[in-house]
């Protein structure tokens, strides 16, 4: 239960115990193999973890304990506690106990209840994700029935199906971000079973390895011992089903290898943590400052006293006085300040659906350096269109399909009779566009790996394809297409929109659809799958009506461009289309005769069942083939991109962001994306960093690099592994000095591993950004994670401090919301801070005044009422406060580089307030003092009248952008003190206080005290205008 307590110590006392603590909450349970029966769990000896998701910080027992010491590792909340505990001791009891304890109580409830309010709703959260329902097949044991479109709950291993073709297809794209479907394969032994019903009276178990990271493989054993001889087979990642990955095709069932901690999703997420802002660090840093100037003050006045006494005592005593140097009410002012921030972005209506899960880090937003973002689904919306068809000397686009519609119409209607011989035309002959146009088409149709899938409905319930392919139903409407890449459907629905349709597929034949309606069959006699290393694939079809054989290939530019015979376009083509953003593949054919074929079959058999080098043999056959090949057209696919995404990245650019991408996608689409969504710009190079593999390999290509200047770097996951385990700083140092980064094939967790060395060389403050399962580790190892509710499912955007419907929202939640709730907090920070300054500086004088007495100022109702009702409302009124319009702020990004260098809360900017506020509190003090110096039981009301009648000029003299409300909080503050006069008795002498005499005087002192800086801040706007203010005049 303890599993999501964090716990960050930093003092050296409390790290003991809290080490001990967590170690002994996290005693982590040794991973081991195991072997699973079917159908007998009662032979499994050992307890695996429960099947439930856990994103809570804390449970029942460890809520107060854990939320009390988050609170009082900061210094400023301890310090308070140290001096409301000091009250309990009589001789250094100062006032009254209300006055210590009552604010510190305040903040911790608020602060418990804010808490209490995130942990239920994660509860929530998960609540609904574990409450899903699946259906078991026994009374006791793991055989799970997983339907179409339902979500895999555990990791299984793939036993049976409903398909025909003993496979089914997935969708990962929760797991790697992917979002081609991927193949998986029933394991045979299984899936051979007569009926359902057999899987439990056969004697047969799985032997699985032990949980581990790695989502791309597994090792394996599949036994059935009741049959002679007994049957193994060995389990390889195309037989499993990872939890988190959604079936695609058919119904499947599986027996459960490893659930909860251990599944592979899970292992790949990292804990989240309790993320403190910069801010709150550099308030932090400010608090210990003035504890110190404190210290020294209490010091310097038990000295001027002459250490005479018990002065040890009164040491402390002094240390208690002067407490209010640094005010309690900074967290609570600070925290609703938050929560009034968070509640804007919420209410923005330029960004609905906005949702803020971190209450505490909105400053966060204003002081970000590097972005890093997901590609698929973040960048890209992931739905591929067909965009152009080029054939060399004609190219067509979205606007002309419709001439490749007539052209297919015109060229099937002339062969309508299809037991004609081939015509074998002339060499030479230059062929009709017309005949080039449907050859294209026709290879585009062959030569992928799409199998269309129809769901026959039966009294509208549909159910799975079980009928056989003469009473199936073949309508448009009926069917969907699955493929392991979204840029395969997308040809062949293109080739659908254009006349033909492909509308049967099995592992040895495919069937097309003609205009017409005339069905062509043609036999699959080899097929070339896509290798990341060939990268390309291609298919011997025959025809079934004249028996032609023809092997079609399709390809990236680069393998196709020395296969293909000569031309003169491909190359400049395929450069056009990829500056616009265009995925493009190459198709060609070549004719065989059956000589040829059986020639090649012969030799392919033969080198598919050689024991060594296998996988080159074959490749050697193949390549034979690969010769002078016809090249018929090439293609463009585009991925589109989000909406916005390309003036969203400029404004980010221009307002000095970073930006990286890191996706789990090939090279070329995340170069291609790189490119249309202008991540890179137009004028920029790209420079390729070569996949390397050892420590001399990574140096020479390092060296390579560091001779380019302005450029973008694109790199994959396996070479920036190998770069970081010999040259980590070197590397970073490099890419941080590139204008975009792009890296690719990137796991989960090297995600999160790049936003750790970001936070580790640079110091700077990173948000990521994604939308997928697979980005939830970056999101929570950053600064300031952002979540986008997409296709890929909600799991980004429950874990992600804030949550957005769109990529092109980010540019105003950073560049509106995150300036302003920076500026306003470090506004509000100091000015809380000079309020207490300022009484401090005025308790330093009356007690140097009266020979070093440690006797308070003000008492009792007084101290409580300054920090709270007669100031409280126009300083909180401070979190309305804007130096720019939005407008802007977005028109003019470039100022957003000024809130990067921490400029608003700063020492410099500390010890101006610190000079204003010792100005300020002398004045009070020696005015009252020097103007009553006959009346002296006066001195009391005129300094703390001058006092709150100060303070509420100087915020009048902060704000910069006025706003009803503030208006309003000064003048209920005013009533608010002048009614409770009133009550005051004890404290003032009402008869005096109705004279004009004490009214003149309490205006001179307070003019004194704020028409200086009345002056200051004029003359600076005129003569050192801020780079804001020349643009809002």
């Amino acid at each position: 239960p303890t599993e999501n307590l964090h716990i960050q110590p930093t003092m050296s006392t409390s790290s003991i115990c809290c080490e001990c603590l967590v170690h002994t909450c996290r005693r982590k349970k040794e991973l081991k193999v195991r072997t699973v029966w079917l159908g007998h769990p009662e032979k499994c000896e050992e307890k695996y973890p429960k099947n439930a998701i856990k994103n809570q910080k804390y449970n029942i027992v460890t809520f107060v304990p854990g939320v009390l010491y988050q609170q009082f590792k900061f210094f400023l909340n301890l310090y308070f506690l140290v001096v409301a505990c000091s009250q309990f001791v009589p001789s250094l009891k100062i006032g009254y106990l209300y006055t210590y304890w009552a604010p510190l109580g305040f903040v911790l409830a608020v602060t418990m209840v804010r808490e209490a309010v995130d942990e239920v709703r994660r509860c929530r959260r998960d609540k609904e994700m574990n409450s899903q329902l699946y259906s078991k097949l026994t009374v006791r044991g793991d055989h799970n029935k997983v339907r179409k479109n339902q979500r895999i709950p555990a990791d299984i291993i793939f036993l049976r199906t409903s398909e025909k073709t003993g496979s089914c297809f997935i969708r990962t794209d929760q797991l790697d971000g992917e979002t081609d479907w991927k193949l998986r394969i029933a394991v045979a032994c299984t899936q051979r079973l007569p009926a359902l019903g057999d899987l439990f009276s056969i004697s047969a178990y799985v032997y699985a390895q032990k949980p581990e990271l790695d989502i791309h493989s597994f090792e394996g054993n599949f036994t059935r011992e009741d049959c002679d001889p007994p049957i193994h087979e060995s389990l390889s990642i195309e037989n499993t089903l990872w939890a988190s990955t959604v079936v695609a095709s058919g119904t499947v069932i599986g027996v459960v290898i490893y659930t909860g901690k251990e599944m592979r999703s899970v292992l790949n997420t990292s804990q989240s943590k309790n993320k403190v802002g910069l801010l709150d660090l550099e308030l932090n840093r400010l608090t210990k400052a003035l504890f110190l100037a404190q210290v020294v003050l209490s010091v310097v006045m038990v000295a001027l006293q002459g250490f005479l006494g018990p002065w040890f005592r009164n040491l402390f005593r002094f240390v208690v006085l002067f407490s209010y140097i640094i005010p309690i009410s900074l967290r609570v002012n600070l925290d609703m300040g938050k929560s009034a921030y968070g509640w804007m972005i919420m209410k923005d209506e330029n960004i609905p659906g906005t949702v803020v899960r971190t209450s505490t880090i909105p400053e966060e937003l204003g002081r970000l350096v590097y972005l890093l973002t997901d590609k698929t689904g973040t960048l890209t919306q992931n739905e591929m269109v067909f965009k152009r068809l080029h054939l060399g000397t004609v190219s067509y686009g979205t606007d002309t399909m419709d001439e490749i519609q007539s052209h297919i119409i015109q060229s099937y209607a002339q062969v309508s009779t299809p037991s004609r011989k081939p015509q074998t035309p002339a060499p030479k002959v230059r062929k009709s566009v017309s005949s080039r146009i449907h050859e294209a088409v026709k290879a585009i149709a062959l030569c992928h790996n799409v199998t269309p899938v129809y769901e026959s409905r039966v009294n509208g319930v549909s159910t799975e394809p079980e009928s056989t392919e003469a009473d199936q139903d073949f309508s448009d409407d009926n069917r969907t297409y699955q493929a392991s890449s979204p840029d395969e459907v997308a040809l062949v629905r293109w080739t659908e929109s254009v006349g033909l349709t492909l509308v049967n597929r099995d592992l040895t034949s495919l069937q097309l659809k003609t205009p017409a309606g005339h069905i062509l069959t043609y036999y699959i006699l080899q097929i070339f799958p896509f290798t990341s290393e060939s990268k390309r694939m291609g298919i011997i079809v025959r025809e079934e009506a004249t028996g032609d054989i023809t092997f079609y290939m399709k390809g990236a530019d680069v393998a196709m461009a020395s296969i293909v015979q000569y031309n003169d376009w491909l190359e400049e083509e395929c450069g056009n289309m990829a500056r616009e953003g265009l995925r493009t593949l190459v198709v060609a054919k070549k004719s065989l005769t059956e000589e040829q074929y059986q020639d090649f079959e012969s030799r392919y058999n033969q080198a598919k069942l050689s024991i060594h080098d296998r996988a080159l043999k074959v490749a050697a056959v193949v390549e034979s083939l690969e010769r002078e090949m016809e090249l018929l057209c090439l293609t463009g696919v585009e991925d589109q991109l989000q909406a916005d995404v390309r003036p969203t990245l400029e404004l980010l650019r221009n307002a000095g962001i970073k930006i990286w991408m890191l996706t789990g996608d090939k090279l070329e689409t995340a170069t291609c994306i790189a490119k249309s969504s202008h991540l890179v710009s137009r004028n920029q190079d790209i420079h390729v960093f070569r996949p390397v593999s050892n420590r001399g390999e990574a140096h020479l290509e390092l060296n390579s690099f560091r001779r380019k200047h302005d450029c973008a770097l694109v790199i994959s996951g396996d070479s920036l592994e190998v770069c970081l385990r010999y040259y980590e700083h070197e590397f970073v140092e490099l890419a941080c000095q590139c204008p975009a980064v792009v890296c690719c094939r990137c796991s989960p967790t090297q995600k999160a591993q790049i936003v750790r060395l970001l936070q580790q060389h640079t110091d700077n403050r990173t948000c990521a950004i994604g939308d997928g399962g697979n980005d939830v580790s970056m999101i929570q190892a950053a600064d300031c994670g952002i979540g986008i509710e997409g296709k890929e499912g909600k799991q980004a955007s429950l874990a992600a401090d804030f949550s957005i419907t769109q990529f092109k929202h980010i540019g105003r939640l950073l560049m509106v919301h995150g300036r302003n709730s920076y500026k306003r907090s470090a506004a509000l920070g100091q000015f809380v801070m000079h309020r207490g300054m300022i009484i401090s500086t005025m308790q330093a004088v009356f007690s140097s005044i009266f020979y070093f007495a440690s006797v308070p100022l003000y008492q009792g109702f007084l101290m409580v009422g300054y920090a709270t009702i007669y100031t409280m409302f126009p300083v909180f009124s401070l979190v309305l406060d804007q130096d720019v319009k939005p407008e802007m702020a977005l028109l003019y990004p470039e100022l957003y580089k000024d809130l990067t260098k921490g400029r608003s809360l700063s020492f410099k900017t500390f010890l101006i307030w610190v000079l204003i506020s010792v100005y300020q509190g002398g004045i009070l003090m020696y005015g009252a003092l020097v103007l009553f110096d006959q009346e002296f039981v006066h001195v009391l009301a005129i300094s703390f009248t001058a006092l709150i009648l100060t303070e509420l000029l100087m915020v009048a003299l902060m704000v910069r952008t006025w706003h009803w409300l503030m208006v309003v909080a000064e003048l209920i503050s005013l009533g608010c003190y002048l009614a409770s006069l009133a009550f005051l008795n004890e404290y003032f002498d009402l008869s005096f206080i109705t004279t004009r005499v004490f009214l003149w005087k309490v205006c001179v002192i307070t003019l004194v005290s704020c028409l200086p800086l009345y002056i200051i801040k004029y003359l600076k706007r005129k003569f050192s205008p801020p780079s804001y203010s020349k643009l809002s005049s």
